[in-house]
């Protein structure tokens, strides 16, 4: 793991933290770290694969309308160029 050090961190920032940290029984290094790890990964962030599902469903997609893909594909192996 990553270690991150942060410099001049006001005192009254600082003193809050270690009291916010006291309240919930853990050490001022474990509620930062909580805290940044809450910032930047959010619960509700939104994953790619849950927003295209619902996407789907709210345009009304069915199984039916995927067939245009399935077409078959040439899979003969690619041609080189030539530059002669």
């Amino acid at each position: 793991m990553a270690i991150l050090t942060i410099r001049s961190v006001p005192d009254e920032v600082h003193r809050a933290l270690r009291v916010q940290a006291a309240r919930h029984g853990c050490s001022t290094e474990a509620w930062v770290r909580e805290f940044l790890v809450r910032a930047v990964k959010p619960k509700a962030r939104v994953r790619m694969g849950d927003a295209l599902a619902g996407l789907g469903r709210r345009i009304g997609l069915v199984d039916e309308d995927f067939e245009a893909f399935e077409w078959p594909r040439d899979r003969a192996p690619a041609k080189s160029l030539n530059f002669d």
